[in-house]
């Protein structure tokens, strides 16, 4: 069978891994925070005789769009949308940490503030303990103070400091759990240029409309590709044929 067979199923596989990263895109438009993954592709020369004309299609290197989200206000205490560039810093469930921009925050029964999914959010002082029977705000420069419902007056009280960072976009890379982190893995310092908004929450910056043209793109490529291997299949019985004949 003609060789052309391998570089159409090279670009059959590629093409599945992008609809995979859209699908997963789509699956995270109401996730607060997230940034769309980005695949690329790209052609590898084939060496050898005869072969000088074709291509491997193989994976680039994957991005992330790290354009923001809208800010939407939601008037709960415990959430937090980072206004412009930014991180929050996280402890991941291995303990190492890691970052994310969603800031819909709760408290566990134990007092740690944590992540809608049970990640202890750090502070200056690694994770942040909240006082019982207290109500909470939390500050643009993203200090965490609490009012005491029990006290006349109800004077305000810092407790800690969200710890916010801003590494370098180029050098973030996103983990196997969502998180991002540095590309070699080293700590990340607290930035006191962050900014956070209150009550507020990032939306997802994937757009439906065009993740949905994106998935029809990719099928009609793939439909390309499945009518060259039909082609391509047709040709090598016919070459058979012409074989038999002499």
């Amino acid at each position: 069978m003609d060789k052309v067979v391998y570089t159409i199923a090279s670009g059959l596989d590629q093409l599945m891994n992008q609809q995979a990263t859209n699908a997963n895109n789509l699956a995270n438009v109401s996730t607060y925070g997230f940034k769309a993954q980005i695949d690329t592709m790209r052609a590898v020369a084939i060496n050898g005789p005869g072969a000088d004309t074709r291509s491997f299609v193989a994976s680039a290197t994957t991005g992330t769009d790290f354009t923001p989200g809208t800010i939407q206000q939601t008037g709960r205490a415990l959430d937090v949308a980072i206004e412009g560039k930014g991180w929050f810093a996280v402890q991941r469930a291995s303990g190492g940490e890691g970052l994310t921009r969603n800031g819909a925050f709760k408290i566990s029964e134990n007092g740690i503030l944590q992540t809608s999914n049970g990640l202890n959010v750090l502070g200056d002082g690694g994770p942040i303990t909240i006082p019982p029977n207290v109500t909470v705000s939390i500050g643009e420069d993203g200090t965490i103070s609490s009012v005491d419902e029990s006290v006349s007056g109800r004077a305000s009280t810092p407790i800690d400091k969200l710890k916010l960072v801003n590494p370098e976009e180029a050098n973030l890379v996103r983990g196997l759990d969502g998180l991002f982190n540095n590309k070699d893995l080293s700590p990340t310092t607290a930035d006191t240029n962050v900014k956070v908004v209150g009550s507020s929450l990032e939306t997802s910056n994937v757009s439906v409309v065009k993740a949905m043209v994106n998935m029809i793109s990719l099928a009609r490529q793939f439909d390309v590709q499945m009518t060259l291997a039909k082609n391509a299949e047709s040709n090598d019985q016919r070459a058979a044929q012409i074989f038999n004949i002499s």
